[in-house]
């Protein structure tokens, strides 16, 4: 079960076949795109495009709103840590095709 998709917003790169020509400018004067794979417990995948400065909150409620679950019920992480909504990839020194993991919230435990 594979999904693919592309964040829309003020940030995130959007791609058309009629700008392709132009998209290729936007991407080296807005910055570096990378392509971040946020991965849930059954093992989907959904795939984003974004930039190195855009805040990985908006790639946490994209994924959270096409996956109909609340936002406050699931955590990320990405190696192995847990990531703060606030953090750039550049920040976190992520780099294409990196996997960012989204996990159920446990309360409790034995």
């Amino acid at each position: 079960f594979f999904f693919k998709t592309e964040v829309f917003a003020t940030d995130i790169l959007t791609t058309t076949m009629a700008d392709e020509g132009d998209n290729e400018n936007k991407i080296k004067a807005e910055g570096n795109v990378i392509m971040l794979v946020v991965k849930d417990q059954s093992g989907a995948d959904i795939h984003f495009k974004v930039k190195n400065h855009t805040k990985l909150e908006k790639v946490m409620n994209a994924f959270c709103s096409k996956k109909g679950i609340d936002s406050s019920a699931v955590r990320f992480l990405f190696d192995g840590a847990r990531l703060n909504p606030n953090s750039t990839p550049q920040e976190l020194g992520m780099q294409d095709s990196d996997v960012i993991d989204c996990v159920m919230e446990q309360v409790g435990g034995c």
